[in-house]
């Protein structure tokens, strides 16, 4: 295990492969046929939003991140109480939010890890500055993610109520999954994986959801995600990879190849318990896919509301 990740590295980096400038990676797959065949997967007009709410009550714990600060800057009783003094009547309330951007449901883009001074496609760490990321932030992906999406429910495959902390998923249970939901994982996909780990956290006041150890892509996954040209993947767990890591000499393994080498799209925190229920109904775990994230200039990350339409 200790060469593991080396060897992925050399095997599976995609650098060079979409040319010396891109910034998009594996949103690359995601071709305007791969749009049109999405298109035609709506077939109910059922729309199901994969976020979770930005509010106090979310996952985190303070200190780098916490959860969203929504406060008021104009009310309606400053309106009733005649602190406003707009013209004919008018009143007027406006909101502003706190938060970082990675608070809740959200993107990782290319710019948010580095390994040994570098990131995707070869770009130097020194790229991300205070003034944030010069190359692979996140609002280059503002008009790219529409795509089929896949739901792959493991823990309904295992047949658990949620995987347990420290349960590394592997190529044969995605495989699993995949067979017993009657789907097939697609060049240009968007692949989310339940776990059933955000719901039992939720029961339980999230606990240490955020950071903490849970269930999670096992390193080993890395070749399955790799051969399928998928352009991102997404769970409802805080940090997609199993946690504690797989490897004892390295933090986020997964992380390390996943983003910087294969130039993979990866999502955090994604609300999968309603779809999961009424792709279990109707037996349908395929679905349009509308995740753009919110162009933020620079931004190494990005919430969003992810939608699944059927």
């Amino acid at each position: 295990m200790p060469d593991l990740l080396d060897e992925y590295i050399q095997r599976y980096s995609n650098w060079g492969r979409w040319g010396p400038d891109d910034q998009l990676g594996c949103v690359n797959y995601i071709t305007p046929d791969k749009v049109l065949q999405a298109a035609s997967l709506v077939r109910q007009g059922k729309i199901i939003s994969l976020a979770l709410p930005y509010d106090s009550q979310g996952p985190q714990k303070g200190g780098r991140r916490f959860n969203p600060i929504r406060t008021m800057v104009l009310t309606g009783t400053d309106h009733l109480s005649g602190a406003q003094s707009y013209p004919r009547g008018m009143g007027v309330a406006d909101d502003i939010v706190i938060m970082p951007l990675q608070a809740g449901t959200q993107w990782d883009s290319l710019a948010h890890i580095f390994h040994r001074g570098r990131m995707w496609n070869g770009y130097s760490a020194a790229e991300v500055t205070a003034a944030g990321a010069q190359r692979n932030a996140i609002h280059n992906l503002r008009d790219r993610i529409v795509t089929r999406g896949v739901l792959l429910d493991v823990a309904c495959y295992k047949g658990v109520d949620h995987l347990e902390a420290g349960y590394a998923i592997t190529p044969d249970d995605l495989d699993g999954a995949a067979r017993a939901e009657g789907v097939t994982v697609e060049e240009g996909d968007i692949v989310l994986v339940r776990t059933g780990w955000m719901a039992h956290c939720r029961s339980l006041g999230w606990g240490d959801y955020a950071g903490g150890d849970a269930p999670g892509l096992g390193l080993e996954t890395i070749p399955w995600l790799h051969e399928r040209r998928i352009a991102g993947v997404a769970t409802d767990t805080w940090g997609v990879e199993v946690r504690p890591n797989q490897l004892p000499d390295s933090f986020q393994p997964w992380h390390i190849v996943a983003i910087v080498y294969m130039g993979l799209l990866v999502g955090e925190i994604f609300a999968l318990d309603e779809l999961a229920a009424d792709c279990a109904a109707d037996g349908v775990y395929e679905f349009m896919f509308v995740g753009p994230p919110l162009p933020f200039t620079g931004a190494v990350g990005s919430p969003l509301n992810p939608l699944a339409i059927k």
